[in-house]
């Protein structure tokens, strides 16, 4: 697992704990359509046609952001592997995005 996404990974295990944590397509989709997820979050190693029909999903509805984590190191969040996640709480929802900001500026800062 990288670094710069362990605080990620904690987020998103707080999230879960706390039960504000979808993950599967399916389940994800419907929270996105009902309007109780805050962020979509997708595994880097996800299809090309599941990005583009999640983004499509959430365009105009939610943020939706590729981590840079792959679903091998998510899957200790869930008992099956999963590349598609909805945080359906506000202030978890900025936590995790915060985080992903954070790793993306320590890249541009190491590149």
């Amino acid at each position: 697992m990288a670094n710069d996404a362990s605080p990620l990974l904690g987020a998103l295990g707080i999230c879960r704990k706390a039960g504000r944590l979808l993950h599967g397509y399916d389940r994800v989709e419907e929270a996105v359509v009902r309007g109780k997820a805050y962020l979509v979050l997708l595994a880097c190693d996800a299809s090309e046609r599941t990005v583009q029909h999640m983004k499509d999903t959430c365009q105009g509805v939610v943020p939706c952001r590729v981590m840079p984590l792959s679903t091998g190191e998510l899957r200790m969040l869930t008992p099956k592997p999963a590349a598609v996640f909805a945080v359906t709480d506000e202030n978890f929802a900025r936590l995790c995005a915060k985080h992903l900001t954070d790793s993306k500026k320590e890249e541009s800062a190491n590149g």
